[in-house]
């Protein structure tokens, strides 16, 4: 067995995997399911400080991303994608697909978004119907300040959508001090529970836009609207993952009980970070440092298959590289939820110093 040190998935608690264990019932049928859902949506509502609607999803956390794209695109929408990482420009697919126009805020991916740049953007052509913002850009570590992006797009009637799949819980996110509309959340990163669900915040403004659409959702499985009412009606649009979301809940509860969880994250990353500076490894980046994963130049003489490749056979690491125009340049460590402990900090850093000055 490898310490997964990843981006995400991240290592699972035991108590986690226990409760998937758990006996199944049938979530259709049994009326008390009902309750277990909504109340493990509420949870995630209050962990993120608003009184917004959670829906969990039966799929990865790009179901998430999708699933806003599809519910709120209509044909010739003009949405904003800010594009400073792989996946901020990513969501330009999701637009096209469901017939809107991406229109790309491309800037330096070195840097975080510059938000006084993005105003000036924006006082000149500000006609959108929403903006894509990606809080983590998990394959290069840029962190954008998503608590002021999204307030900024607010004060020109844009409605916010941001994927903080990769920084929630290692970052602190307030759904309601941050003026977000439609928030994507995973399982499988700071979350630490197995990969496989999604879960989306939506505001009335969302839900006043889906409702009002000319035209219908170009999707079933990726319409947030077939869940309106499921509670009352006591019927899901389709069988809920029941295992999945025992688990998901039992990671809640630990989230819930942790409440140094934003700190420790925070104190990791800075060690992390100045650890590699410190013996001559190059980080990826000028600003946006995330507290969830560091990205590190593969330096010369050694490849990035040669330093993932020895951490895992030698020391049982698995770290991941990274794709797109990063492919083959940088390596990652995942500090996030379960990962980000001083033992497993400690034993990273050793093995890659090992690794790099050995080369």
């Amino acid at each position: 067995m490898y310490k997964i040190m990843t981006p995400g998935p991240t290592q699972v608690a035991e108590n986690v995997r226990n409760a998937r264990a758990r006996e199944c019932t049938n979530p259709d049928l049994d009326m008390a399911f009902y309750d277990y859902y909504k109340e493990t949506c509420e949870l995630i509502s209050h962990l993120l400080h608003t009184d917004n609607e959670t829906l969990i999803l039966s799929g990865e956390g790009i179901l998430g991303l999708e699933a806003a794209c599809a519910s709120l695109t209509e044909h010739g929408d003009r949405v904003l994608v800010l594009d400073n990482g792989e996946y901020g420009r990513g969501f330009q697919d999701f637009v096209k697909i469901y017939g809107g126009e991406p229109v790309l805020y491309t800037t330096d991916y070195e840097e975080e978004i510059d938000v006084a740049d993005l105003e000036e953007y924006l006082k000149n052509d500000h006609a959108f119907k929403y903006a894509t913002v990606v809080h983590c850009d998990t394959p290069s570590g840029r962190l954008n300040d998503i608590s002021k992006i999204c307030p900024l797009l607010k004060q020109y009637g844009i409605l916010t959508v941001v994927d903080s799949v990769s920084a929630m819980f290692g970052e602190y996110v307030n759904v309601d001090d941050f003026k977000i509309d439609l928030l994507c959340g995973g399982s499988q990163k700071a979350v630490s529970a197995p990969p496989g669900l999604t879960f989306v915040t939506l505001s009335d403004d969302v839900k006043k836009a889906v409702r009002g659409r000319k035209t219908p959702v170009a999707s079933f499985y990726c319409n947030l609207a077939v869940f309106e009412g499921y509670y009352e009606k006591q019927w899901f649009p389709y069988t809920m993952p029941i295992s999945d979301i025992y688990g998901l809940r039992e990671a809640l509860e630990n989230i819930k009980r942790d409440t140094g969880m934003l700190e420790r994250h925070k104190r990791l990353a800075q060690k992390v970070r100045n650890t590699l500076r410190e013996n001559g490894i190059a980080l990826y980046g000028k600003s946006g440092f995330s507290n969830t994963v560091t990205a590190f130049m593969v330096p010369e003489g050694i490849t990035d298959r040669e330093i993932l490749c020895t951490l895992k056979e030698k020391y049982r690491i698995m770290l991941a590289g990274s794709f797109g125009q990063f492919a083959g340049k940088l390596v990652r460590i995942g500090h996030m939820g379960e990962n980000a402990t001083e033992e497993n900090v400690d034993e990273v850093l050793r093995a890659i110093l090992e690794i790099v000055k050995k080369r």
